[in-house]
């Protein structure tokens, strides 16, 4: 009776580490995958009970919408920006998409699959990466500041780079190098400032300043650039706006004490034409008063690159 009952106890031990073993995955599952960044696709991202997926941006994440969020889990922190967690809620299987915003206005569409429990064979994206297909930016491991060196910056400022300091403080450097000398100020409470602006054909490179005048500690929202002007219907004043795409902005810091500066860039492309009562203006806004932007004109036709505003 004994010897049966110590064959049951092994026979149960072994199913029970099977399951267990057959439960990880293998390391040649195991997938890390790099893209272009293009709004235009939708990418599979496959998942595994038990295991968490990320997925990494260019960019700050805005907003993150599940189709299906009982059967799905997604995370982002403010504390890493450019990264969303995804995982399955559920043991079942199932799929469903999601959508990425981001601080520029793009739009990443996903397809969220999972086998469930059951699966043995699939694989399991542990990261999925997505890089600019044409980077107007130099990034380190993280979200870099640092201009690439076409955008006509002296060789002393581009040293600066491969100094043995922190990265953060050589971005620092090189977008205070941008600030305007005698900035014209914008706003009250919250002021900005247009400081340098460069242009290659239709891209153009725009610095700015932002100051917190306020008592409290304010929270910045991306920046934002519009096609302004007043509507010409007759007996009609409303202002017309038109938002330009970003393509790419650095800012050395989001969140502002009273009294401090920050130092931002911002590139996008340029319309090709305006009407004569239109402006191009830069919008900074505090997270909650994002009714009540700042507005600071933008010279519509720039200089070359190495001129300024």
């Amino acid at each position: 009776m004994k010897i049966c009952l110590s064959l049951l106890h092994l026979t149960t031990l072994a199913v029970v580490l099977g399951l267990s073993a057959s439960d990880q995955v293998d390391a040649s599952d195991a997938r890390i995958i790099t893209l272009s960044l293009d709004p235009q696709n939708v990418t599979v991202l496959h998942l595994r009970t038990g295991y968490v997926s990320s997925v990494r941006l260019p960019e700050e994440v805005r907003s993150v919408v599940l189709g299906d969020p009982g059967f799905f889990k997604a995370e982002h922190s403010e504390a890493e920006p450019e990264l969303v967690f995804f995982k399955p809620a559920s043991p079942k299987a199932a799929q469903t998409n999601a959508l990425i915003t981001t601080g520029s206005g793009h739009e990443i569409s996903l397809n969220l699959v999972s086998e469930g429990k059951a699966d043995r064979g699939h694989a399991v994206d542990y990261v999925l990466k997505y890089e600019r297909p044409h980077s107007f930016l130099i990034g380190a491991a993280h979200s870099s500041f640092i201009i690439e060196s076409t955008r006509g910056l002296e060789p002393e400022k581009l040293q600066v780079e491969s100094a043995p300091v922190k990265t953060d403080t050589c971005e620092r450097s090189l977008l205070k190098a941008e600030r305007a000398d005698d900035p014209h100020w914008e706003g009250k409470r919250l002021r900005i400032a247009v400081g340098r602006i460069e242009a290659r054909g239709q891209q153009m490179t725009v610095a700015f300043s932002v100051v917190n005048s306020s008592p409290r500690t304010i929270e910045l929202l991306p920046p934002q650039v519009e096609l302004a002007g007043r509507s010409k219907q007759k007996h009609h004043k409303a202002v017309k706006a038109e938002q330009v795409p970003i393509e790419e902005y650095r800012i050395t810091s989001r969140r502002l004490e009273p009294g401090v500066r920050a130092e931002g860039v911002v590139i996008f492309e340029r319309p090709t034409f305006k009407e004569s009562g239109e402006r191009l203006l830069l919008e900074i806004a505090q997270a909650e008063e994002v009714d009540r932007p700042v507005l600071a004109p933008i010279t519509f036709v720039a200089s070359a690159v190495g001129g300024a505003k």
